[in-house]
């Protein structure tokens, strides 16, 4: 395993850590684990970040696909929850439910 540090190929296993002679540099198996889980960013369509539990508008008509209701431009909708994926935003919309939308038909509400 190289050194995270030096990208030395010559580390070693000691006392649980590993440990790099060029460097000196330690680290634990723990430590390579968590730096692996990158932080999962949703932008809406103006490249402003998203959360869960913000609010944001369509800027777009959309079709809600096996019925005949449009969900117009302008609509609120209350973000769930963030999901890898195609449709990126779970969400509730007011008369219509949980659904899913992706990010690139909705920009984030400005704060009341």
């Amino acid at each position: 395993m190289p050194c995270p540090k030096c990208a030395s190929e010559y580390t070693y296993e000691y006392a649980g850590m590993y440990v790099c002679p060029e460097c000196a540099h330690e680290w634990s198996k723990d430590d390579i684990d968590s730096n692996k889980e990158e932080e999962f960013i949703v932008k809406d369509a103006n490249g402003n970040v998203i959360a869960e539990g913000d609010s944001v508008t369509l800027i777009k008509d959309l079709k809600v696909k096996g019925s005949s209701t449009t969900l117009k431009v302008g609509t609120k909708v209350k973000i769930l929850r963030l999901v890898d994926g195609d449709h990126d935003i779970d969400c509730k919309i007011d008369g219509m439910g949980s659904m899913m939308l992706k990010s690139e038909f909705v920009k984030k509400a400005k704060a009341k």
